[in-house]
This record gives structure tokens, sequence and C-alpha cells, in this order.
């Protein structure tokens, strides 16, 4: 097993300081892998996101309502969208009873690379925990919320 503090180089003044550190290092460690992961795909960590949760709702959504289910809240998840659109993954339609609403829903093609990618998509990222432990670890990192 790994040290983070071996890993930086550092000794902490109590635990509970080296804790927010390891979990601040554990995450960008985290995040780059998964930019690895989704660069071939074409699409970021943060848009993957965005087609999950188009395609768990089973139905269009409001701008607003996909801003606040974000795993990671993003001030720039318009120009995510906007992307996302470009590339067709999702089509936004205006409402009809008030055009400052967009409503954003998953295409055809938005599903056929989600299919891509759960075929490519492992958990080998907690790989060296077992499921009580990793139920462990999720059970901590809530308390701390």
């Amino acid at each position: 097993m790994g040290d983070f503090s071996k890993d930086i180089k550092s000794k902490f003044a109590n635990n509970r300081i080296k804790a927010t550190l390891n979990i601040l290092y554990t995450a960008n460690w985290i995040s780059n892998h998964q930019n690895d992961f989704f660069k071939p795909f074409g699409i970021s960590p943060q848009q993957f996101n965005i087609l999950r949760i188009l395609n768990g709702a089973k139905k269009p959504l409001k701008v607003q309502t996909i801003k606040e289910r974000m795993v990671e809240r993003s001030p720039n998840a318009t120009r995510l969208m906007d992307k996302l659109c470009a590339k067709e993954f999702i089509t936004r339609e205006h409402c009809p009873s008030d055009r400052r609403v967009v409503h954003v829903d998953i295409t055809a093609k938005g599903k056929k690379l989600l299919k891509d990618i759960s075929k490519h998509l492992k958990d080998d990222l907690l790989q060296n925990l077992t499921e009580v432990e990793a139920k462990e670890l999720s059970d901590l990192l809530d308390k701390i919320r």
C-alpha cells in the first residue's frame, strides 16, 4: 500500500490535516485517471456525467436540473452542453411557454457513446478495497460532509 506522506515527501501536524490533504491528493489522482480514460472518447468526465444524467432521466431535463444533479458542479455546464450538442450527443429545445427555459435530451448517438464507454469502464480505481471497505469509505466521506 502507498503512503501519501511518502508520495509527497511531507510530514503533517496531525492526522486531520494529513487526511484532508490525502482526500485532495486522491481526488486529483482520480480526476487525472478519468481525464485519461475519457480522452479517446472525445469527452470530459463532466460531459460523461451530463450524458448519464440525461440517459437516466428518460426524458428531457431543464439545464438547471442537470446542473443541480452533476457530481462536480460546474459553472461552465452550459459550455459543456454546447460541445455535446455540437457533437450531436444531445439536443436542446426552448420551452414554447417560456423561451428562457431550455430542455436538453440525449440523442441516439449519445446513448451509443454511453454504451461504448460502459464496455471499457472499470471500477478498478478502488480495486484494492473490499466491498465492506468501500462502503466504510463512502460512509466516512458522507460523515465529513
